[in-house]
């Protein structure tokens, strides 16, 4: 299963020439993983306030493929690439229409806020990403899917 988020392109991510300023792009990614952490009941302030946990992005790899322009509408899609002991790796896609824009492969870790350091995904959580691999894949702790 994907999740799906949208966000239109505001006049604050762009450059003067009206097309998308590429760290804006890696807002939005964070937007969309955050959008998608409430999807999952389990939103960032929950995390990062009420339980003193993170989860910190550790790696990105993105590929720009088209440029985004003032008031386009991108269509985010988000999978579980990966789900190790305590880090999601991600496969973010985002779409105007049908014209591909940008491709994301991440690496998110669960930590505990102090004395920081990584721990393992708690097991509600754990059941809720799994969902969201390819397919409704159903994966041992560790496993890559290939795209």
């Amino acid at each position: 299963m994907k999740f799906i988020t949208e966000i239109k392109v505001r006049f604050g991510q762009t450059d003067p020439a009206g097309i998308v300023f590429y760290p804006r792009y890696f807002e939005m990614i964070n937007q969309v993983v955050e959008d998608w952490f409430e999807a999952l009941d389990f939103d960032f302030r929950t995390i990062h306030i009420v339980r003193a946990e993170a989860v910190p992005l550790v790696h990105i790899d993105v590929d720009f493929k088209s440029a985004s322009r003032l008031g386009d509408l991108l269509r985010f899609e988000l999978e579980v690439e990966r789900l190790g002991r305590s880090s999601i790796s991600l496969h973010i896609v985002a779409f105007c229409a049908s014209e591909q824009r940008l491709v994301a492969k991440l690496a998110l870790a669960y930590v505990r806020k102090d004395p920081i350091g990584s721990i393992e995904i708690p097991a509600f959580l754990r059941a809720r990403l799994m969902a969201f691999a390819p397919e409704g894949d159903a994966w041992p702790d560790t496993v890559t899917i290939n795209h």
